[in-house]
């Protein structure tokens, strides 16, 4: 597999078109099989999901913007616990850094836009095999550190599974499933960068592992991504938290 970063100019709220920004800085960086990763914050930017710093309050926003979202006072770090379209992470999503001045919300419609963002990609390129994850930032529970996550994909199976496939002593796999989106925006989110390389855009190629789809997900395909707390291996857990209800619908 590999993952190119691609370097674009500053991308700021004057931006209203992510298709002029897609067409220009991947022209002659695409052929069939590639697989594009943009970051939420350049999309939510071109959407106009934004909201000025001064003004507006981070924390009762990302409440109002959240699913389910865990009391501030019960952090030690000063930042909300969200549950938002079934991903957790931290105040909904909203960031500050390189906002110029103001609070970057995501996308209203992830999916919807990676949706568009491959249409658009398949036609300007002339592309029949060609995927979009749209990506943010996370962490993982008990590990310092951040990495990256998608909230959006189209184009591709999200999940490959071996349910009933052998392993290598012919033992049938119950669970298993690779996590296919997930781990390509882990991989793009560690060459794109957290800081001022200025690299929202990564392509990554050499991925046979990659079941592409001529089409967008299906709701069926979508709903089969997503684990329900009662369902999860971490439902102890989720179960245990008070959460309160947000204002956002899902």
């Amino acid at each position: 597999m590999k993952v190119a970063p691609v370097k674009t100019r500053k991308i700021t709220p004057k931006d209203k078109d992510i298709f002029a920004i897609l067409k220009k800085y991947l022209a002659g960086r695409l052929h069939e099989g590639c697989v594009v990763a943009v970051t939420s914050k350049i999309v939510s930017i071109c959407e106009g999901r934004v909201a000025l710093i001064q003004g507006n309050d981070k924390i009762k926003l990302a409440m109002k913007e959240a699913d389910l979202y865990y009391p501030l006072s019960k952090s030690k770090y000063q930042v909300l616990l969200t549950i938002k379209n079934h991903r957790i992470g931290f105040t909904s999503g909203i960031d500050e850094s390189n906002g110029a001045g103001y609070l970057v919300l995501w996308p209203l419609n992830p999916q919807k836009s990676a949706n568009q963002i491959r249409s658009f990609l398949a036609k300007e390129f002339k592309l029949k095999k060609v995927g979009v994850v749209i990506t943010d930032t996370t962490s993982s529970p008990l590990l310092r550190g951040q990495r990256g996550m998608f909230i959006a994909h189209s184009g591709f199976s999200a999940l490959n599974s071996y349910i009933n496939q052998p392993d290598i002593f012919g033992r049938k796999l119950k669970m298993t499933r690779s996590a296919v989106a997930d781990a390509l925006s882990t991989a793009a989110v560690l060459v794109m960068g957290e800081g001022k390389e200025q690299t929202p855009l990564a392509v990554i190629e050499n991925v046979p592992f990659v079941k592409f789809q001529q089409r967008n997900p299906t709701s069926f395909e979508l709903r089969e991504i997503r684990m329900e707390p009662k369902d999860d291996l971490y439902a102890p857990l989720l179960k245990a938290v008070k959460w309160k209800k947000g204002e956002h619908t899902p």
